[in-house]
């Protein structure tokens, strides 16, 4: 179960202050994969980010009985001068993953990052692409009842893309992902149901396809062909 209970959520600009969300109350469908949608600047990342603990509503809260993970790929946290392994460890330890489960997440992060003798050296000294492989095998590794997924899947080569999709099917066996992405074909292939966000309100739709219908209602037409073009590589 998790429920958004009078959500609110606004940043300063230069411009003033941005609402996000205003009093916002919602359920989720439980027990099913989510797709997200909204337009640019909906607040689709920052509701992952809320209900993965890495942000901070201004009053409200989100109320969980499942293990949530942070979103997929947020390589954010990673603490620059320690190396990869120094920071799967250190994240490891915050989870209470101790001796054997350590070492089987280190194992499984380190294959799949494919980052070679850089995981001993400071994360400082990674590429972007480095840095998302390592955090989104960190994610991957570490077991949670809903895993976050945020664009992750359509950044990198057509093989990280290939095993991020692997990985998210084995784990759909026994968990749930809330998924945010721009690919229509891709929310279809994951997701049972879709949340639309528009104008600081949290649609819950019965069907991923009504979330994108409503969706593509709003969307001009250059940014559905874009759309259509980034679902047909991504699939």
């Amino acid at each position: 179960m998790i429920k958004l209970e009078s959500l609110t959520k606004s940043y300063r600009t230069n411009h003033g202050r941005k609402v996000l969300f205003q009093n916002v109350s919602a359920t989720f469908p439980e027990g099913k994969n989510i797709g997200i949608l909204g337009c640019n600047g909906a607040g689709k990342s920052t509701l992952l980010r809320i209900m993965g603990g890495i942000d901070y509503p201004d009053s409200g809260r989100v109320v969980t009985d499942q293990r949530i993970s942070w979103p997929m790929g947020l390589s954010g946290g990673f603490q620059g001068s320690m190396t990869g392994r120094e920071n799967v460890a250190f994240v490891c330890g915050i989870h209470g993953i101790w001796r054997e489960g350590k070492r089987r997440v280190m194992d499984q992060v380190q294959q799949f990052a494919e980052v070679g003798n850089y995981f001993d050296l400071p994360i400082k000294n990674y590429s972007s692409g480095m840095r998302s492989r390592l955090a989104f095998g960190l994610s991957i590794a570490v077991d949670f009842d809903v895993y976050l997924v945020d664009e992750v899947m359509s950044v990198g080569d057509a093989h990280f893309k290939r095993k991020c999709e692997l990985v998210i099917a084995e784990k759909r066996k026994s968990s749930n992902f809330i998924i945010v992405a721009h690919a229509m074909q891709l929310l279809r292939k994951n997701c049972d149901v879709g949340i639309y966000l528009d104008g600081g309100q949290v649609k819950v739709c019965h069907s991923v396809d009504e979330a994108i219908d409503l969706y593509q209602a709003r969307m001009p037409d250059s940014q559905r062909q874009k759309n259509e073009i980034t679902s047909a590589v991504n699939v």
